[in-house]
């Protein structure tokens, strides 16, 4: 008769739920390469000292929209004749900067609010939800421009406009999940045993419905890049002469005749960084949901 511990040791152990998460993931062929992608872009942008060729800010007259490909400028020059190279990756530093941050912000103030409206419900709820249905009435972009039109012009505002206008869209998601969660049987069941509120929350509550708010920030990172790019566009966001991705499209948008390469590969660079984000948003929803996976391949 083979005892336990052989028994134990015969059987194979079943992956944890992170080890299932990222395999899940992993095969996902665009968002694996999505996700390899993005990690390129924060290390380019990161040690962007150390990659680029030139000064961000270093201005050559003689060198002034060269096109790609000329000697020193892979990508060309702007109408600075500052390397555009250099400052997309520099530009990645704002740009990423003013994606990540209001995200992860306005998602831990939205746990707080979404969590307390979805679990305590009735005056709490209703007082909650419609203070940000207040700002929920507004569109995102048209209630971000008035924000940042109202405080000085700068890489904070764009960050303080995003996270303001991100609070009532993910809060609704929490609240959502939250009474997802809180209508379980275990729930319940906690509370029969004497287990506090806060207990409650923070062990029961939290760990089973942060899933879908994992995946929903992830995909609004990259919206983010989009909209605080739009920001930095119109003269709201990072000032000249700052590396931001939507400053140089708006710089280069002047030559846009004779030098089309100045906003171009700008634009392109906001495109696919969004485009990543999404792919790995979806990926996440699949591996951290299978039916949802299997409902979306279905479809």
């Amino acid at each position: 008769m083979t005892s336990a511990t052989e028994s134990e040791t015969s059987s194979p152990r079943r992956p944890g739920r992170l080890a299932r998460t990222w395999s899940a993931f992993a095969r996902d062929r665009a968002a694996l390469i999505s996700l390899i992608g993005l990690l390129t872009v924060v290390i380019l942008a990161i040690f962007a000292p150390y990659f680029s060729p030139h000064d961000p800010y270093e201005a050559a007259r003689l060198m002034r929209n060269q096109p790609p490909l000329t000697e020193g400028y892979w990508l060309g020059s702007d109408s600075n004749g500052r390397d555009i190279l250099t400052r997309l990756l520099y530009g990645g530093r704002i740009s990423l900067l003013v994606g990540f941050a209001p995200t992860l912000i306005a998602t831990l103030i939205s746990l707080v609010l979404g969590l307390l409206a979805g679990y305590f419900g009735r005056w709490v709820d209703q007082m909650i939800m419609r203070t940000l249905d207040a700002l929920f009435a507004v569109p995102l972009v048209l209630l971000a421009i008035a924000i940042a039109g109202v405080l000085q012009p700068g890489v904070i505002t764009e960050i303080v406009a995003i996270t303001v206008v991100l609070v009532p869209y993910i809060s609704r998601i929490v609240r959502t999940s939250t009474l997802g969660v809180t209508a379980q049987p275990y729930i319940e069941a906690a509370k029969a045993g004497g287990a506090g509120e806060a207990t409650i929350i923070i062990r029961y509550v939290l760990p089973n419905m942060i899933s879908p708010v994992i995946v929903y920030a992830t995909t609004l990172v990259g919206l983010m890049i989009v909209v605080g790019s739009g920001l930095s566009f119109l003269g709201l966001g990072a000032q000249p002469p700052a590396a931001d991705w939507g400053t140089m499209v708006s710089d280069g948008r002047v030559v846009l005749k004779k030098a089309p390469h100045a906003t171009i590969f700008p634009g392109l660079v906001i495109v696919l960084v969004a485009l990543a984000f999404n792919f790995v948003g979806d990926g996440l929803r699949d591996a951290l949901d299978p039916r949802a996976g299997t409902r979306h391949h279905s479809a």
